[in-house]
């Protein structure tokens, strides 16, 4: 009897290994659902239309479990199984016996040790996995309690994205109540609190027991400071520490403009990148990052000039300075091996995509890619999945088809993305030659860099108010087109719409002082929750916002009566009588 080399032995199996692998996978939609991804990947719709999706987490045994942002009663979280292995979800269960907090909250979804771990504004559960299935059918435990409402200082980006380390502990963030801690609130030239009193329990993140129920924020301890909002944020086992990306300041042109013009606004600050020890301090709210000039500098609310650094060398610095208002939220380090070798252990970053860039192109809204070696970055960022926005210029978030949020790899070692606006789910597979990828198969991917929604904007031909003569209009676009967009249509996550709102069409003197004043907490437009803060706007000169507010009643679809500068006048005069 004859026997093959061992040689050829051994190439018969590899190859019938990745024969079964390769087969093992469901075929990719024929767009990849309407994504751009390198050569060799394939992508598949897992669902289409599960409402705004967060993050996302997948079992063992494929199972996926989402958050949803707007949560109802039992129904904030949603189960998904592929029965048949073709790739589409077709058993679709929601579920979540929990006290539901409505808004911008509800973010993280995690599994641990055979937990489903996930959180809203104001808490952090976890229930227990049930072997074969697909709903969890143990008791919902509250692990953690977060009363902010009531806080003092207010609420913002109140989000609680979680992350677990190999000790049995939970990190969760907790964000800033302010954009920049400044003294009486967000208006231009106002100087920043110093010491930053929101720093006592917020700007940070905190380490908790993993395993104990009904904590408050007194039974974890701060194990980094100085981060006004973080979303993305994992572990990683390889390098055993904590990575997390920043959201940047907002508003640097609006209330600095002798230091910042609108582009500077739009491409600062950075998202920050770090790898964080206990006890880090990453800046905020004195410091941020130009990734520009490559360093950080001290904030104008605090004697900046967007040159001064002010002992900024004494600080957290990142990783890596992403551009501006990019949004990341969320992060994964992928340890799977159906990917190429160059993936292993790099880390994949979910820009949501910007909201804040006006006057420019609205950026960001794609998955990114950086290299990993040694735990830390070892060569540049890549543009990894694109094409969610399905639109070549975005002007306002609201035109973007899809924003990519929550990242989750599945047992076979494929990519899960989710989705905020209709929530789509995809599942990324690689089904090319692991040992031949390379620059070719990148190379698409290298160019996409230079469209809008990735690239840095002209000064001059992005510019989209080039030849704006409407006053109004402009004064729109420089001061609530940020957070409403230039349609007027909001983000449909944090900022409501003002085409047929109520707010907007009903009693000017009611508008007028909503402006004057600002607002802080929940309120319903359009029939739709929204639970945030809009920022006063007395600073404005009366004819100057009369401007604005009629310019807003008078556009978007609104055909109300026009709002004059003694009509601003009269309610500023009211206010202060109340006050006084």
């Amino acid at each position: 009897m004859r026997t093959l080399p061992f040689f050829l032995v051994l190439v018969f199996f590899c190859c019938v290994r990745c024969t079964r692998v390769a087969d093992t996978l469901p075929p990719g939609d024929a767009d990849n659902g309407g994504l751009a991804l390198p050569g060799g990947f394939e992508a598949v719709t897992v669902v289409d239309s599960l409402g705004k999706a967060r993050h996302l987490a997948v079992n063992a045994n494929g199972d996926m479990y989402v958050k949803l942002r707007d949560a109802q009663p039992n129904a904030g979280n949603v189960a998904l199984r592929d029965t048949d292995g073709d790739g589409k979800a077709d058993s679709i269960v929601f579920f979540g016996d929990y006290e539901v907090t409505p808004g911008y909250g509800p973010t993280g979804m995690r599994i641990y040790n055979d937990y489903l771990y996930f959180s809203s504004a104001g808490a952090v559960y976890r229930t227990k996995l049930t072997p074969g299935q697909l709903v969890p059918e143990g008791e919902t435990e509250t692990i953690l309690v977060d009363d902010y409402k009531n806080d003092v200082h207010g609420y913002e980006h109140m989000a609680k994205p979680l992350a677990f380390d190999n000790e049995g502990h939970l990190y969760v963030s907790f964000g800033a109540p302010s954009d920049i801690c400044q003294l009486g609130g967000r208006v231009p030239g106002a100087p920043g609190q110093f010491p930053c009193p929101e720093l006592e329990d917020h700007g940070g993140i905190w380490q908790f027991d993993a395993n104990k129920t009904n904590q408050t924020q007194r039974d974890g301890k701060r194990y980094v400071t100085g981060l006004r909002s973080v979303i993305a944020m994992s572990w990683n086992s390889e390098s055993n520490a904590l990575y997390a990306l920043q959201h940047g300041r907002d508003y640097l042109n609006t209330s600095w403009p002798e230091y910042y013009n609108a582009w500077d606004s739009g491409m600062l600050p950075s998202e920050e990148f770090f790898r964080l020890e206990e006890g880090d301090n990453a800046g905020w709210p004195y410091y941020y990052y130009d990734q520009l000039q490559g360093k950080k500098l001290l904030n104008p609310e605090y004697g900046g000039d967007g040159k001064k650094t002010g002992g900024a060398d004494s600080i957290a610095q990142p990783l890596i300075g992403f551009p501006g208002h990019w949004a990341p939220n969320d992060l994964l380090f992928y340890t799977g091996d159906q990917f190429p070798a160059r993936y292993k252990n790099g880390a994949f970053i979910a820009f949501h995509g910007s909201t804040i860039r006006t006057p420019y192109p609205q950026s960001g809204y794609f998955v990114c890619f950086v290299p990993f070696r040694d735990g830390k970055p070892s060569g540049p960022w890549e543009v990894f999945a694109d094409g969610f926005a399905q639109q070549d210029t975005i002007v306002n978030t609201s035109d973007a088809v899809h924003r990519p949020v929550g990242l989750a790899m599945g047992p076979d070692g494929s990519l899960y993305i989710s989705d905020s606006v209709k929530g789509t789910i995809w599942r990324i597979m690689f089904k090319g030659d692991k040992n031949a990828f390379g620059t070719a198969e990148l190379q698409a991917m290298e160019e996409r860099k230079m469209r809008s929604n990735i690239k840095d904007p002209d000064p001059v031909t992005d510019h989209l108010d080039r030849g704006q003569a409407n006053v109004g209009a402009t004064l729109y676009n420089s001061y609530c087109a940020s957070c409403h967009q230039r349609n007027g249509q909001g983000d449909s996550n944090r900022f409501p719409p003002l085409n047929g709102s109520e707010w907007v069409n009903g009693d000017k003197r009611k508008l007028i002082e909503l402006t004057l004043q600002g607002l802080e907490g929940p309120i319903t437009v359009k029939g739709q929750s929204f639970n945030g803060v809009m920022p006063p706007h007395g600073f404005l000169a009366d004819d100057e916002l009369a401007k604005i507010l009629t310019y807003i009643r008078l556009n978007f679809g609104n055909n109300s009566s026009a709002i004059s500068a003694a009509d601003v006048a009269r309610s500023r005069k009211a206010i202060a009588a109340k006050t006084e």
